[in-house]
């Protein structure tokens, strides 16, 4: 769960967490707790598993501290982003797998050429 560990920062009450910093933002910060602690391409796996990734027409949208791509580029990134969101989280039940059809459909609200990415995964990890 190392890709998670900024969520502690955001303020998501679902997740029992109480910081200050929306849910959208805890990859990136979660990039700054494991920089500063010597390890970097951890730190990237971190920064860039948040949806299918934030691209920086995205991170501009939602007024990120750090304009940047944050999207998955290794296929270790793309893994970690992929299997993040077959799991459903909400920090009182278990964990309750999703289909792809049922990820789909929450992605559609950012867009189609989320739902092409996702899609792209789960033809290539399975699913």
């Amino acid at each position: 769960m190392l890709h998670d560990i900024g969520i502690f920062l955001t303020n998501a009450p679902g997740l029992g967490c109480t910081g200050e910093f929306p849910y959208i933002f805890h990859g990136y910060l979660g990039r700054k707790i494991l920089e500063k602690r010597g390890l970097p391409r951890h730190a990237l796996v971190c920064e860039r598993h948040v949806g299918v990734g934030i691209t920086l027409e995205d991170v501009r949208h939602l007024s990120f501290p750090e304009q940047r791509e944050m999207v998955p580029v290794s296929t270790e990134e793309q893994i970690v982003c992929y299997a993040d969101k077959l799991f459903s989280k909400n920090g009182k039940t278990a964990a309750k797998e999703k289909s792809v059809e049922e990820i789909k459909c929450g992605l559609e609200l950012y867009g189609h050429d989320k739902i092409l990415k996702f899609q792209l995964w789960a033809d290539l990890f399975g699913g």
